[in-house]
């Protein structure tokens, strides 16, 4: 079983990266805003508590993201392995995890960052606001997207750092060799 959390800023590539992974190692994705979406339409209790949250422009409290990891985390006990996507937030859901993986048995293998210039990044954003339409590939919109994912990452990075678990990929160049890139990190820990 190997565990992974991808981090990567907008623009840098993290979601395709992510399926290709999924695709080669055989990996459950793992991704809070997506299981706080289904809640949310389930219209379970948590997702009823984090839509008002939400409604407010308010971020859902780390203990309701844990109660949806925890449950997650024991719907799919058979996976190979997860990517976890959009979770850890902070150091304190960083802590969290490696509990409850160890709990489990499991531990986060490794930590990847794609990483990728400034400049780079908001010429990505640009080109994929004009080719989609997205309303938040607007230069405003990407420059705060950016500062926020920087500000989110650090702590989670130096935590992953502590534990030996961080490894930093070049997120430049073609998809396949960025894959390249990932996959011979992910290989030297299996």
């Amino acid at each position: 079983m190997i565990n992974i959390v991808l981090f990567g800023p907008p623009g840098s590539g993290k979601g395709t990266q992510a399926e290709k992974l999924i695709r080669k190692y055989g990996l459950t994705h793992f991704s809070t805003g997506e299981i706080l979406r289904q809640e949310m339409a389930q219209k379970s209790e948590l997702g009823i508590k984090a839509q008002a949250y939400i409604d407010c422009g308010e971020l859902v409290p780390d203990e309701d993201v844990i109660s949806m990891v925890v449950r997650n985390l024991d719907k799919q006990k058979n996976s190979n392995g997860f990517i976890f996507d959009g979770f850890p937030r902070t150091r304190e859901q960083a802590r969290f995890l490696r509990h409850e993986l160890t709990d489990r048995n499991m531990r986060i293998n490794l930590m990847i960052t794609l990483n990728v210039e400034h400049e780079e990044l908001v010429n990505r954003l640009l080109k994929r606001g004009k080719n989609s339409g997205r309303s938040d590939d607007e230069m405003k919109i990407i420059e705060k997207r950016i500062e926020i994912y920087q500000k989110q990452a650090e702590p989670i990075v130096e935590f992953y750092k502590d534990m030996h678990k961080y490894v930093p990929i070049e997120g430049k160049g073609g998809i396949e060799d960025i894959f390249m890139r990932i996959c011979e990190a992910v290989d030297a820990t299996i």
